[in-house]
């Protein structure tokens, strides 16, 4: 009979696991005692991070399918159908922790951790963008000065490894709040090109088969990162810094043209592949084999080491970065090892599979784990933690913009141009190379979505990685479900049909119930949105426990839609083009202020009500750009979202250094900067053209007024005004001035 380890209780709460769950661990074992090494694997594959144990109940119930939709949820990342012969593989994932801790490493481990899901598809990567969140960077306070820190160290981490792998980061988001003082976001997406019929899958199967071990060597970085993930932070956090991964995009670059060329000449050779992420090589062995029901011995001392002394336990856990697991067709081994051994990595037969359906690990000849796969991955705890709504909806959901003092129209215009939110993240972007393979159409700094050519085809992908947190945190439902709106009409704004989601859902602690009722809210509000506007989620990830000493972060569902456009010489721009052009209003202005940025930077308060969502509309929007376009009808669109009408404007004429005369009719004044869902700026030019797009609108059952000319040296809507020289100085110049106040 094998005996407990040592100190149990400490074991157990080293590694987050609960006395309930090692109960069913001991039932897993027929009753025998883990060792260290089997704890250590149960602990990783349990984790949060590893099995959404807290998410999963609310995940199950997302719309995964479309006749687009060649891979959903469930492999390294999604894969959609773009026509041509072609697919689009992309996903998101979070490095949220890591980043905290050590922005650099953290990010640009992130960066280098989705790559590697996209091209273990077979993929090349074409496209990086991120979905990035802050704290206050404005004040001169010790947070402000140490969140400044983290936005140089998170976008340096993110630009040199991007940079150095040869991919263009394209766009993205980037937000403030003072609910991420304590926790940083750092939300990574990349898409990548295949032809349809070359997909590679993560699976071990065919009994013999070897399994082989590609990439860096092995070293104590990162261990018990996923582990880690899954944890609230304290003031004591700052020592969690040997678990942050410590990357190498040089290595990176290798292992991707070297997985790219085994693809194209020995794909045949190639069993499955699955890339080493959170929990290392635990994870990647047993996602691989639970796939097909296989069992898989693996002799750990094969496994190349970069430190001396590892042990079994560190071989399991390590998150060393830039490693691949591959099941090899027994015979061809040969032909993996010399295409590997051509580009200077490390490659090793580690072990083979079986037809027992557990996972047998050797040391040095001694077996040192011995457990069954399935119930490992299948069995992890599935937790129905309580929820609450949260008390703080009761203090600000009656509030309207009438509960705070009126504020005269200019003056208020010039606060929130001024804006964090709103000012213009060259000073991030151009950190950025976006125009590394020469396909980007449209980058960082363009306004709503980002595009890229695909060169196969002819054709073109938009994409947009959207969430509102202020609408999340008054509604988490219809905040979750307004992201995926959002999302996808800033892709339909460049005349791309959006297609499908990827999500990182970004939350507080889940042992917290009015957390979990938030998470449980937006999943709700997420679902919702998908299957009304026919985008369904095909990858994403899961981000709990960001919180520090008790303070979660507003709720933040992130999501990146991608879409596509049958023209890449059609894709409409969303700044202003020409002097003379008319601009088109499309869609109801009302008074909706709820979780806008009116209130938020001129009384710094998040409150208000959400008002009910009509999809039909939105739907009639995309369509009205994406046909309008097709017929060559306009010149430029834009979606209004934060600021409303004036900030919308602002920013158009801003980015094309073109003034605007603009007149329209509010019962308000204030409705300017009213923030009513499924409006757009369209801009046409000749008067044929804009009688057709009325009568189309109109057609459509949408609302549409023309409210104006492009052209002159003044922005002017209704009574605010400002020269255009003065307007891209504050929306060009404000943030590099507010980052580098420190250098």
């Amino acid at each position: 009979m094998s005996k407990p380890l040592e100190n149990l209780d400490e074991v157990l709460k080293s590694h987050k696991l609960s006395q309930e769950e090692y109960q069913h661990i001991l039932e897993i074992l027929d009753g025998r005692h883990p060792n260290i090494v089997e704890l250590g694997i149960f602990s990783a594959m349990w984790s949060e991070h590893c099995s959404y144990k807290s998410s999963k109940k609310y995940l199950n119930g997302f719309p995964t399918k479309a006749p687009w939709v060649i891979q959903g949820p469930g492999e390294n990342a999604g894969v959609i159908d773009i026509g041509g012969g072609m697919a689009a593989v992309f996903k998101m994932e979070s490095h949220n922790h890591p980043s905290f801790i050590e922005p650099y490493q953290g990010a640009a481990t992130g960066v280098g951790g989705i790559l590697r899901d996209v091209f273990t598809m077979g993929a090349r990567p074409v496209a990086n963008m991120n979905a990035l969140r802050f704290g206050n960077i404005t004040n001169s306070d010790k947070t402000a000065k140490y969140q400044r820190h983290l936005v140089k160290g998170v976008v340096e981490g993110i630009g040199d490894y991007g940079n150095c792998m040869g991919v263009p980061t394209i766009g993205g988001e980037v937000s403030f709040d003072e609910s991420y003082n304590g926790n940083i976001l750092v939300n990574a997406f990349s898409l990548g090109l295949v032809k349809s019929d070359e997909i590679f899958l993560g699976i071990a199967e065919g009994i013999g088969n070897s399994v082989m071990y590609v990439g860096s060597k092995t070293g104590r970085d990162g261990l018990g990162g996923a582990v880690m993930s899954s944890d609230s932070f304290t003031e004591e956090s700052k020592s969690l810094r040997p678990t942050v991964q410590v990357g190498d995009p040089f290595t990176e670059k290798l292992l991707l043209e070297a997985c790219l060329e085994l693809f194209k000449t020995k794909k045949d050779a190639v069993i499955g592949i699955q890339d080493m992420g959170a929990a290392g090589l635990t994870s990647s062995a047993f996602e691989m084999a639970g796939k097909s029901g296989s069992g898989m011995r693996m002799d750990l001392d094969r496994v190349p080491a970069r430190e001396e002394g590892m042990t079994p336990y560190d071989f399991m856990l390590s998150e060393s970065q830039e490693r691949m697991l591959i099941c090899a067709k027994k015979g061809r081994e040969q032909e993996i090892i010399e295409i590997f051994q051509k580009w200077d990595l490390d490659v090793a037969i580690v072990g083979e599979v079986t037809d027992s359906g557990r996972m047998e690990l050797f040391w040095h000849g001694e077996r040192v784990c011995d457990m069954p796969i399935a119930p490992v991955s299948e069995e992890a705890p599935i937790l129905d933690r309580p929820t609450s709504r949260p008390k703080y909806l009761d203090e600000i959901k009656d509030k309207t913009i009438d509960s705070y003092p009126k504020i005269d129209n200019q003056e208020a215009f010039e606060k929130l141009i001024s804006s964090m939110e709103v000012v213009d993240k060259a000073w991030i972007y151009e950190q950025y190379d976006s125009m590394v393979q020469t396909n980007t159409i449209k980058f960082g700094g363009s306004l709503d979505d980002s595009c890229i050519r695909v060169k196969e085809t002819g054709k073109a992908l938009a994409m947009s990685s959207d969430c509102n947190p202020r609408y999340c945190y008054i509604d988490p439902e219809k905040g979750g479900a307004l992201a995926v709106m959002e999302s996808g009409r800033n892709v339909a704004m460049s005349g791309a049909r959006p297609l499908a989601i990827t999500d990182c859902l970004n939350f507080g602690n889940p042992e917290n119930p009015e957390v979990m009722w938030q998470f449980a809210r937006a999943c709700d509000g997420i679902k919702e949105a998908c299957e009304e506007l026919n985008t369904p989620v095909v990858s994403g990830n899961v981000s709990l426990y960001n919180e520090t000493n008790g303070v979660s972060v507003f709720p933040t569902p992130a999501i990146a839609m991608v879409g596509v456009n049958d023209d890449q010489r059609a894709v409409l721009p969303s700044s202003f083009q020409q002097e003379e052009n008319h601009l088109l209003l499309i869609g109801t202005t009302g008074m909706e202020f709820g979780g806008s940025l009116y209130i938020k930077e001129l009384f710094n308060e998040t409150s208000g009500k959400i008002s009910d969502i009509d999809y039909t509309k939105e739907l009639r929007l995309w369509e009205l750009v994406i046909e309008a376009n097709k017929k060559g009808l306009l010149c430029s669109a834009k979606d209004l979202s934060s600021g409303g009408l004036a900030i919308t404007l602002a920013k158009m004429s801003a980015v094309s250094g073109l003034g605007v005369v603009v007149g329209v009719r509010v019962e308000d004044k204030r409705a300017i900067f009213d923030e009513s869902q499924s409006r757009a700026i369209l801009e046409v030019g000749s008067k044929e053209n804009l009688e057709a797009v009325v009568d189309m609108a109109k057609g459509l059952g949408l609302k549409v007024d023309i409210i104006g000319k492009v052209g002159g040296d003044i922005f002017k809507l209704n009574e605010v005004k400002m020269e255009i020289d003065t307007l891209q100085s504050i929306y060009f110049d404000n943030f590099k001035k507010v980052v580098e106040q420190d250098i």
